[in-house]
């Protein structure tokens, strides 16, 4: 039976183990073990400390509405851009279904994550999370992988930055300037240090991207360069088949940052909305988007899809989509830095109280921290420059497990010992095993498929560090 928290938060009970019917106190950590009682053990962190300390009333301050901006802001970006030529490589039909049922399974896993974050309100990241489930190696394991994982799509944003230079200025520099230039930019908006000020920026974004939306579908509608021909159904090699798929999981790999967006909510249990509004929002748009683009563009469609109009509306549809390439890069680049941030204070130093202050020391640190992970960010950028093939490599390496394969682990770990007492949740039990298949079978293919892409194409492109135009907007 689960906690009255659950129930009245709209979790359910389908993934709160048995407990006392109390609710949990999101405000206080205060006998937090003896209102749930959790699965076989709670690891290192039961520390029971809230994410930010004494500070959690500074930084605990966005409404549900605010998150499920951010959610979008940060989800619907990049990913978007690569699914028309996702449904050039697999068929639209194919394409279609993977798109929906994915996004459906990302629904899930992302309800599955706000359980674990009501059951444990000290989580704050995939860090903490990990140490729950075990102890301090699963802590540095998921704490690694996450900050890899922001820094590799901060890295994609940087590059489809200089992309969009290039296109606006028909290569007017050199490539590595123009992703320094958006080193530059990204770590300046990532400057502001709550996720409340950062919310204003992402609504700046959904617009902007939806905005540079439009102006594509409209543009290949008009001039149609694809002539009709799609395929309604494609023979692809493993390789091009996973690729593609791991170009969908990316579009729904937000999840791993989930556990910041709650922290910083005032109402932890309103996340559902949020995140039915992301979700509700991401499907519609992505089967919109990939299948318009994709029908009228055809089987030469390009990844990002903005290059697939005009020279003309490849500028203009850059140009609008400049604050999604920054802001979203932006709020993946927040969260990265926050987490080092949040273990500098909290853990190493157990001082908490400095995470609020504006002194010196705390700002600094921040700067610090800030400069540091975009720098590397930019490092990935010049070092990667094929856009699908670093889209395949994060997902297949990071996204599959932070999106599926985990939340499918947090689901076992809180039902533990409950999997038999009913028919529904033997059911949950299967799915969410099957859940921990899925991500680990999109890891390995995924990595082959990226590996043998990033290999095939090292030839053709224009290499690490290169001044070259990777638009060709100048051919």
């Amino acid at each position: 039976m689960a906690p009255n928290g659950y129930r009245s938060s709209g979790y359910g009970d389908d993934g709160v183990v048995d407990g006392k019917t109390e609710e949990p106190k999101y405000g206080s950590d205060e006998k937090l073990g003896e209102e749930i009682e959790k699965g076989p053990s709670v690891g290192a962190g039961s520390s029971r400390k809230l994410p930010f300390g004494d500070n959690d009333g500074m930084y605990a301050t966005m409404m549900w509405w605010m998150a499920g901006m951010i959610m979008i802001a940060e989800t619907i970006s990049l990913g978007i851009l690569s699914l028309p030529s996702t449904l050039a490589r697999i068929g639209l039909v194919p394409g279609i279904i993977l798109i929906l049922g994915l996004g459906i399974l990302a629904t899930y896993t992302g309800f599955v994550i706000g359980q674990f974050k009501l059951a444990y309100p000290h989580v704050h990241n995939m860090a903490d999370a990990g140490e729950i489930l075990a102890g301090p190696i699963g802590r540095e394991f998921l704490g690694g992988a996450q900050i890899l994982f922001l820094i590799f799509v901060m890295g994609s944003h940087i590059l489809t930055f200089s992309i969009m230079m290039n296109v606006l200025t028909t290569h007017g520099a050199c490539t590595i300037l123009f992703g320094f230039v958006g080193f530059i930019v990204c770590l300046i908006c990532t400057l502001p240090r709550t996720l409340k000020n950062v919310s204003y920026m992402a609504i700046v974004s959904f617009m902007s991207i939806i905005a540079a939306v439009v102006v594509t579908m409209a543009g290949v509608g008009i001039e149609k360069p694809g002539a009709g021909k799609i395929d309604v159904t494609r023979q692809s090699s493993l390789y091009e088949a996973f690729e593609a798929v791991t170009n969908i999981i990316f579009a729904y790999a937000g999840h791993v940052a989930f556990f910041s967006f709650i922290s910083e909510l005032k109402k932890p249990e309103e996340y559902p909305k949020a995140l039915f509004l992301l979700q509700g929002v991401n499907i519609s748009m992505y089967l919109l988007v990939a299948i318009v683009t994709y029908c009228y563009a055809g089987i030469g469609v390009s990844s990002p899809a903005l290059g697939s109009t005009s020279p003309l509306l490849q500028k203009i549809a850059y140009g609008i989509a400049i604050p999604t390439i920054v802001i979203a890069g932006v709020i993946n680049g927040h969260v990265a830095a926050k987490y080092i941030y949040v273990r500098i204070f909290r853990d190493y130093f157990n001082a908490p109280e400095r995470m609020g202050q504006n002194n010196l020391t705390s700002i600094g640190t921040w700067v610090l921290i800030v400069t540091a992970v975009w720098f590397i960010a930019w490092i990935i950028a010049e070092a990667v420059p094929v856009f699908n093939d670093l889209l395949s490599l994060i997902s297949a390496l990071f996204a599959s497990w932070f999106t599926y394969g985990l939340s499918g682990v947090f689901w076992l770990y809180l039902n533990y010992g409950r999997y038999r007492e009913s028919k529904k949740k033997m059911f949950l039990t299967g799915l969410n095993a099957t859940i921990f298949c899925i991500g680990a079978a999109i890891c390995g293919l995924g990595l082959y498929a990226s590996g043998t892409a990033i290999h095939s194409d090292a030839s053709s492109a224009n290499g690490s560090f290169s001044c070259a135009d990777n638009s060709k907007s100048s051919s």
